[in-house]
C-alpha cells in the first residue's frame, strides 16, 4: 500500500485533486469529513467542544456549527491550537483505522488522505509521498469570499491564519498547481498519479 498525503492551503482546490485521484482509482480520504464524524453529536470530540468553546458554537440540532467555531479559531490563534488539540488527535486515530482497513482488503492501493494542516501537525511524516496543491493568493482569496460568502477582509485573515502556499511547497513531492482550467489542473492530476503508479509498481517489485 502506497500513503500519499495531499495537502495545500484553504481554498486552493484540494477536494477537486482528490476527486479526480479517486476517479483514477485511488482510494481516498477527505480529513475534513473525517473531522466532522469525530465532531458529531454524541462523540468524545463533541463533548470537549462545546466544554471549551460553550453552547453557543452549537446549531439548533446540537451539532457544531462550523461557522460559528471557524469565527472563533480564526482570530484567536490561541484558541485555533486549542481546537486543534482537540479535534486532531481523533482524526489522526480515525485515519489509521482507515489506513489498516485498506491495508487488509487492498494492499496494492494507492491511498491518498487529503487534510489542511498535514504539515502543521506533522502527520504528513506519516506518508510515503506528498502532493502540494497550491495557486496564487488573489485566486485564493476569491475562491474563498466566494465559496464562503465572507468579506475579503475574513478571506485575507483566514488564509493568513495558514501557512504559505510557498512555505508548504518546500515538503511537496509533487506539485499542483489550480489556478487554471479545471483541464489544466486535471492533466497535472494525470501526470501525478502516473509517477504514483510507478512508484507502488517499483514496492511490489521489490516484495
Amino acid at each position: 500500500m502506497l500513503k500519499v498525503g495531499l495537502t495545500g492551503s484553504i481554498a486552493v482546490g484540494k477536494s477537486y485533486v482528490l476527486a479526480v485521484l479517486a476517479e483514477l482509482g485511488c482510494v481516498t480520504f477527505d480529513a475534513d469529513k473525517i473531522a466532522h464524524s469525530v465532531m458529531a453529536p454524541g462523540r468524545d470530540a463533541h463533548r470537549d467542544i462545546v466544554r471549551e468553546f460553550g453552547d453557543e458554537v452549537l446549531s439548533a440540532d446540537g451539532s457544531i456549527d462550523r461557522i460559528k467555531l471557524g469565527a472563533i479559531v480564526f482570530t484567536d490563534p490561541t484558541r485555533r491550537q486549542r481546537l486543534n488539540e482537540i479535534v486532531h488527535p481523533r482524526v489522526i486515530e480515525e485515519q489509521n483505522r482507515l489506513l489498516e482497513e485498506v491495508q487488509t482488503n487492498r494492499p496494492d492501493a494507492i491511498v491518498v488522505i487529503d487534510a489542511a494542516l498535514m504539515i502543521e501537525s506533522g502527520g504528513y511524516k506519516r506518508f510515503d509521498k506528498l502532493i502540494v496543491v497550491y495557486c496564487d493568493r488573489e485566486t485564493q482569496i476569491q475562491r474563498l469570499t466566494e465559496r464562503n460568502q465572507i468579506s475579503r477582509e475574513d478571506a485575507e485573515r483566514r488564509v493568513a491564519a495558514q501557512m504559505s502556499s510557498e512555505e508548504k511547497l518546500s515538503y511537496a513531492h509533487y506539485r499542483i498547481e489550480t489556478g487554471g482550467t479545471f483541464e489544466e489542473t486535471r492533466e497535472q492530476v494525470v501526470e501525478v498519479y502516473n509517477q504514483l503508479v510507478r512508484v507502488q509498481e517499483s514496492i511490489n517489485s521489490q516484495t
